[in-house]
């Protein structure tokens, strides 16, 4: 049976700076998203714990870039999510300069998982975080989640109508669904990340 190498990810610190990272070194993948995308239960899911990131009803409860190491040289990162959080406006233009700079600066980072509700893929801040992965060559993998409020049919035409945009906005960027609820996608998104971090995926 497939081992989850993700299984031992646990909580280690929110970082408000840079600096408060762990040290640039090894491989660390990181997760991006707009707040109300289900990017925490997409975490949770991959890391098959319930708890690990933190879900809520309010969007936006993700502040800071929350560390979740694997060993000591893999790591998950989980950026602020953007989009519907009620916080001040210095703050917000604090969490986007935040995010520029980790994705242009950061050594350890080998790829961006970004989030999107496959109902409504593809936003402003969606082709925002694709523009910075193609200018820094960084590798991204799109979830769409929440497949499950979809038919089958629905989220296929959904995913081919995504790929065809991501050949001109981001050829590099690869996507499938997902739903933390039916675990649809779960296997393929920990093969994903896998490969990006240099993780064994089997016993």
């Amino acid at each position: 049976m497939a081992k989850n190498p993700f299984r031992t990810a646990q909580y280690l610190i929110s970082a408000h700076h840079l600096r408060d990272l762990p040290p640039d070194e090894g491989a660390e993948a990181a997760f991006a998203g707009r707040s109300n995308a289900g990017k925490s239960s997409a975490l949770n899911a991959i890391c098959d714990q319930q708890g690990l990131a933190r879900t809520s009803k309010t969007p936006g409860r993700t502040q800071q870039l929350v560390v979740f190491p694997i060993d000591a040289m893999h790591r998950l990162i989980d950026l602020p999510g953007y989009g519907y959080a009620k916080v001040p406006a210095n703050l917000r233009l604090h969490w986007r300069g935040l995010i520029d700079t980790y994705l242009r600066t950061r050594g350890a980072l080998k790829g961006l998982v970004l989030i999107m509700d496959v109902r409504h893929p593809l936003r402003d801040f969606d082709q925002q975080m694709l523009e910075y992965a193609v200018a820094t060559g960084r590798a991204v993998h799109c979830l769409l989640t929440k497949a499950d409020k979809l038919s089958r049919s629905e989220g296929m035409r959904t995913l081919m109508a995504v790929r065809k945009e991501l050949q001109t906005l981001a050829p590099q960027a690869t996507a499938q669904l997902f739903s933390s609820l039916s675990k649809t996608g779960v296997d393929e998104a920990r093969g994903v990340l896998s490969q990006w971090l240099g993780l064994g995926g089997a016993d």
